[in-house]
């Protein structure tokens, strides 16, 4: 099944959901395109030696029956959780895929996760199976004996001396049969638990159903221009085991049959990405506000480069209008922001094909969403008003609970919405001004003041390659601006170039917005998806 965006004048206004009520993903990203298609190309695996491996949705379907039948002869039934701690690989996808058709519930994981963070997610969830690498068996070493659900762990790249309790993946489904039938399970049947980042306090675990497939579909469209066309080579350097890489990418490109290219970079590097898309002509890429800014740095890309870029689609932070300057002038692409959260992904784009973008606006809300600002009690503000973005109660996209955290859940519904406790506007037109998290807007001299603009102006200057913006507590002003400035190589910090880039911003946006204070730093402090952690620069303006 295919649910199609419809372009926002005319066809959009009639868009209806048809969310079927049986509904597997793994059925739908995988066997459906085998029967269909089966030497089709599902997955492009492109090994830190050079080695490429093709993957046909024929392959996808035999290897995860195989998982499937070895997961099952374990023990592992319909609910049970399956934790995948495992970088983009052929084998990360091929266990999502035999999840999913098994009924289980995947526990996606980050590979650079220490000890601790494992051990909070796998005892959290009680996953009772987990397939990993050498590397992420050796982090469960010290944790292994406080997870008592954890029965059995798989090693896709067993060494000789394998952990004490754990197996060799391939030798577990090497003579597992290639037939499965898979579980019929409901569109609102659970599929998968995705940890929050854990930005505003401890992370939660986003349970979210089969359908969430179905709902972040018309978002992925519309950032891509509207479309998915049949030659598309989908890649992205978020890791899969967040929601922007499985769910933005992964698992709606496979829906469309259309390829994922896989590669695990140590670290990010913007020639080394340059590089890869051209090397497997990369159509359309997810790429997040850190990785564009890294890519910014490098010269004349399509000079040095045969880049088949179509379409480049970014959300987790607001790139502002610079960014989206960059893309046009450098790389002949109007980037495509969108915006969502864990919880409820994909509801808010912008799309250059279907209307114009807007400076600071991050777009509308996307086909089949209705979303609002609101206040803290779910009642919707007038045109213009400051509030929370929020979303309408029931949405395909949305997640089913927090899991083991009803307190949680019941906190996050008002009035009938799903308040994502981000801060927001809409103008008369239905565009949506992203401002902030509800702690990062600053409250001066009874001003309220959004990061995302002042950043942006800030990222204008030659001299700042990344920057973020706090509040800083003060007597006189409640709080002021201060600007945390990584340079982009050539200058040096001193007092000049401190009020050179204050009255950059006094000038070009506002004399009560520029940073009274500027603080120079080699790095920001980043989660793992890429995303600022202001309140580890709030600590470190309070101390």
């Amino acid at each position: 099944m295919q649910v199609k965006a419809a372009p926002l004048e005319g066809p959009m206004k009639e868009f209806r959901w048809s969310i079927p009520e049986h509904f597997n993903i793994g059925v739908d990203v995988c066997d459906k395109w085998a029967q269909r298609d089966p030497e089709r190309i599902a997955l492009i695996q492109e090994a830190g030696s050079g080695k490429v491996q093709r993957l046909s949705f024929r392959q996808l379907k035999s290897r995860s029956n195989q998982i499937a039948n070895c997961l099952k002869s374990k023990g592992v039934q319909r609910g049970d959780r399956v934790g995948v701690l495992l970088g983009q690989s052929i084998d990360a996808a091929a266990v999502h895929v035999a999840v999913y058709k098994l009924g289980a519930i995947v526990v996606p994981l980050f590979s650079l996760f220490g000890p601790e963070a494992l051990e909070f997610r796998l005892s959290d969830s009680g996953a009772c199976a987990l397939i990993t690498d050498s590397d992420g068996a050796s982090k469960l070493l010290e944790v292994r004996e406080r997870l008592s659900d954890l029965k059995d762990l798989w090693v896709v790249d067993a060494p000789p001396d394998l952990p004490i309790g754990a197996a060799c993946f391939e030798e577990a489904i090497v003579g597992a049969s290639t037939s499965f039938s898979p579980v019929d399970t409901l569109a609102n049947d659970p599929a998968v638990i995705i940890y929050t980042s854990g930005t505003t306090g401890k992370p939660k675990g986003a349970l979210h159903a089969h359908r969430t497939l179905l709902g972040h579909l018309p978002g992925v469209e519309m950032s891509h221009g509207g479309t998915i066309d049949t030659d598309a080579v989908f890649w992205t350097p978020a890791d899969w085991a967040w929601i922007g890489g499985l769910l933005d990418v992964l698992l709606p490109a496979l829906h469309h049959g259309v390829p994922v290219v896989a590669r695990r970079f140590a670290k990010f590097d913007a020639a080394d990405a340059f590089d890869l898309m051209a090397r497997h002509r990369v159509t359309n890429v997810f790429l997040p506000p850190t990785a564009l800014k890294m890519l910014r740095a490098v010269s004349s890309p399509r000079s040095r480069w045969d880049l088949q870029l179509r379409s480049i689609a970014s959300g987790g932070e607001s790139l502002g209008t610079e960014m989206l300057a960059w893309g046009r002038e450098e790389l002949g692409i109007s980037i495509n922001e969108f915006y969502g959260q864990t919880e409820c992904n994909m509801i808010v784009s912008s799309c250059t094909a279907w209307f114009a973008s807007r400076p600071g606006a991050i777009g509308k809300p996307v086909p089949g969403h209705e979303v609002a600002i609101v206040d803290r009690t779910g009642t919707p503000l007038p045109t213009g008003y400051h509030g929370q973005i929020a979303v309408r109660f029931p949405d395909p996209v949305m997640f089913l609970e927090y899991w083991n955290n009803a307190e949680a859940t019941e906190e996050k519904f008002a009035g009938g919405y799903l308040l994502t406790g981000d801060q927001g506007k809409m103008d008369g037109d239905g565009y949506i001004y992203f401002v902030g998290r509800d702690d990062d807007v600053i409250t001066s001299a009874g001003y309220r003041i959004g990061p995302g603009p002042i950043e942006d102006c800030l990222l204008g200057h030659p001299a700042v390659h990344m920057v973020a913006v706090v509040g800083e507590p003060d007597d006189e002003r409640t709080e002021v601006v201060k600007a945390f400035v990584v340079l982009a190589g050539g200058f040096k910090a001193n007092e000049d170039l401190t009020k050179e880039l204050q009255a950059h911003v006094r000038v070009r946006l506002a004399a009560h917005e520029y940073p009274r204070v500027v603080c120079y730093v080699t790095e920001l402090p980043m989660t793992p998806t890429g995303k600022i952690i202001r309140r580890a620069l709030r600590k470190i303006s309070a101390s």
